[in-house]
């Protein structure tokens, strides 16, 4: 690992459009690289975090090992190289395109909760075709052995 892992995500799980999201990272990213905290659960303390429960839920943060802060898009970055999916938001990290991209997570984080609500039949649908999926993929195991990510699945 290196020092940017593992990254710890300090996440809104109540908002579906980011839990959805952030269940995908598990999935994808099993080997540690990825710690997943949820700033709503019960007992959270986000001065613990060196923050506070505003500054947390305006956007998501990804806490280095050596304490240094990834706020938003960066942190979402991050979070996507660990799971091999770097290429998909490296674009956004760079030229004209990278401040229109912060503008947009800013803008999405603070509606998230209304998105949320109004994507909910398309993520209860996405959430069910993510689990037959994986329960298809472990129909195939054989001999007690199981690799439910498999390259192309």
């Amino acid at each position: 690992m290196n020092a940017i892992y593992p990254l710890t995500l300090l996440y809104d799980a109540d908002c579906a459009v980011c839990s959805l999201e952030m269940d995908h990272l598990k999935q994808r990213c099993g080997d540690g690289r990825l710690v997943f905290v949820d700033i709503t659960a019960p007992g959270f303390d986000a001065a613990a975090w060196g923050s506070t429960p505003a500054a947390l839920a305006a956007e998501i943060h990804g806490v280095q090992p050596d304490g240094q802060n990834l706020v938003g898009l960066a942190a979402l970055r991050a979070a996507y190289e660990a799971a091999g999916l770097g290429w998909v938001l490296r674009a956004t990290a760079q030229g004209p395109l990278a401040p229109l991209a912060d503008a947009g997570y800013r803008l999405f984080a603070r509606h998230r909760q209304g998105i949320s609500r109004a994507a909910a039949p398309f993520i209860a649908a996405l959430r069910g075709w993510r689990v037959r999926r994986a329960l298809q993929r472990m129909s195939r195991c054989q001999r007690g052995a199981c690799q439910l990510h498999r390259e192309g699945d």
